[in-house]
């Protein structure tokens, strides 16, 4: 269909030459001397753009364009104006006009707004389909020479980076080489921590940052600063979705620092979270706290002791002060309702934030939560749905008028699972589809990143035959028994627990208050 752009002016006729030049550059046009006549065109036909005198006699533009509005919410109009009084545009810009040009106006100024606003997501898809096909060929590179962990840090952002810009792209082909990629990817990042991961814990050299350091490195110099903390631990929350909802965050927080860290092995809220609060790995945690350590086939809750926890580490490092902790899936949901200004109280302020991990295991229960998160797009949408509207954002916003500085993590991330892999067990085997820990584990080995030595992992065992296994990319562990059920039932949902980018390798955000 031809577009359809309708100008709005007293002095048409004094514009005739613009509106030729749209014609020959195969729009077509209406016109309309005043904003009765135009409001009518609006009505009447299918109009793309309006270009929308602010100064006409009668029914001037401010009047005209909220009834425009009302005819049809979604029609971009642009103001043309001769005045630039300030008043004027904010008056332009608070009835949610979509662009401003002063007059005069040249051919070329408005050939860019019309393909901004009528050809705009066309032209971006486009570009995106280009800059990605050229960025394709160096992330194969990248992925095929990678040897350390930095390389892994730099080739997951840059899919991460596609994965937000390629949310809103209908095209499907180009995602589904952006799904290739990343799958690509992941096997072969599994190849590099069955290769890797054990050597991190033989020496402190070459070795990323891991769960148990994470404080120690990044809150407690602040703290030792003198600097009041708010740490917020969002569980299961992915590095592509922090970007998705960076610029909600950045409307009131300055980004100081954006890193990642590796979550250690098992990928899982019991071990990962656990490590995160008492900078210790699982195994020392038992050894030295073993009131606080829960087995995988115990009936008890894993994560009670996360504040006892992170007090032990506090006291280990020669701090000793009271903080605040809050763990929920929502803050409206808090009996006795949320304080701010009470949670802030303290230097240190924790809160642990679960609706992510909610969102995603209502997602493999739900067939409604399913269609609204079928892929990874449509999780990131989803993700900046929920944000948008959140409790967390109201936090956040009004934090930022408290003098206190935000460190904004999670504890792993999650990977949407395709591949059944068979395994079998005894009766007390963990449950978990990207691991196992279990004492007669059956698998073949080339599928799954095994650790018989459960201490080389600094993990726990409950029994002195017990191992893990690990799935890898995007594999998930089923038994034999109903294996066509369970293969279908967990295909295509969000797991955690095992080895792939975006459960491993997952954000650690400093973030300063604007200041106003």
């Amino acid at each position: 269909m031809q577009p359809t752009i309708l100008w709005v002016d007293d002095e048409i006729d004094l514009l005739r030459p613009h509106i030729i030049f749209l014609e020959q550059k195969g729009y077509r046009m209406l016109t309309a001397s005043n904003g009765h006549d135009a409001i009518e065109l609006v009505k009447n036909n299918h109009v793309d753009l309006v270009f929308l005198d602010e100064n006409m006699p009668g029914l001037g533009g401010l009047d005209t364009l909220p009834r425009v509005k009302d005819v049809k919410p979604t029609l971009p109009v642009v103001m043309v104006t001769k005045s630039e009084e300030e008043n004027i545009m904010d008056m332009a810009v608070g009835a949610q006009i979509s662009d401003y040009l002063i007059k005069p106006v040249n051919p070329m100024q408005v050939l860019l707004v019309v393909k901004k606003f009528i050809h705009g997501k066309e032209l971006v898809i486009g570009k995106q389909l280009t800059d990605y096909r050229n960025e394709f060929q160096l992330i194969s590179e990248l992925i095929s020479s990678a040897n350390s962990y930095p390389h892994w840090i730099e080739i997951y952002r840059k899919l991460s980076a596609w994965q937000v810009k390629l949310a809103n792209n209908p095209d499907a082909n180009l995602k589904q080489m952006l799904e290739m990629q990343m799958d690509e990817a992941n096997r072969v990042f599994g190849k590099f921590i069955r290769a890797n991961y054990l050597s991190w814990f033989r020496s402190d050299s070459d070795k990323p940052l891991l769960s148990p350091a994470v404080l120690k490195n990044k809150v407690l110099p602040l703290l030792a600063s003198g600097q009041k903390v708010l740490l917020v631990v969002v569980d299961n929350f992915r590095f592509d979705q922090w970007k998705m909802v960076e610029p909600m965050v950045a409307e009131n927080w300055q980004v100081e620092a954006e890193d990642v860290y590796f979550s250690i092995l098992p990928t899982a809220t019991q071990y990962a979270r656990n490590a995160l609060f008492s900078g210790l790995m699982p195994l020392a945690i038992h050894q030295s706290y073993p009131d606080l350590w829960v087995f995988d086939e115990e009936d008890e809750g894993k994560n009670l002791f996360e504040k006892l926890l992170l007090q032990a580490q506090l006291q280990r490092n020669g701090i000793d002060f009271s903080f605040s902790f809050v763990k929920t899936d929502t803050l409206k949901g808090l009996q006795g309702g949320f304080n701010l200004k009470e949670l802030l109280a303290n230097p240190l302020a924790v809160l642990v934030y679960n609706f992510v991990d909610v969102m995603s295991h209502s997602r493999t229960d739900s067939e409604m939560m399913r269609g609204l998160a079928a892929d990874e797009s449509a999780y990131l949408s989803l993700t900046r749905s929920w944000f948008l509207h959140s409790d967390l954002r109201e936090l956040l916003t009004q934090a930022a008028t408290s003098g206190v500085k935000v460190v904004l993590t999670t504890d792993h991330g999650a990977i949407r699972v395709k591949n059944p892999v068979k395994v079998v067990g005894d009766k007390a085997t963990s449950t978990n589809l990207r691991y196992k820990l279990g004492r007669s584990l059956n698998y073949n080995p080339k599928e799954v990143f095994d650790i018989r030595k459960p201490e080389e992992a600094h993990l726990p065992k409950p029994n002195i035959s017990s191992s893990f296994i690990f799935a890898l990319g995007n594999d998930f562990l089923a038994y034999p028994n109903n294996f066509n059920y369970y293969a279908s039932y967990y295909r295509n949902t969000f797991q955690h627990g095992g080895i792939s980018l975006e459960e491993m390798i997952v954000p650690i955000i400093t973030l300063n208050p604007i200041k106003r």
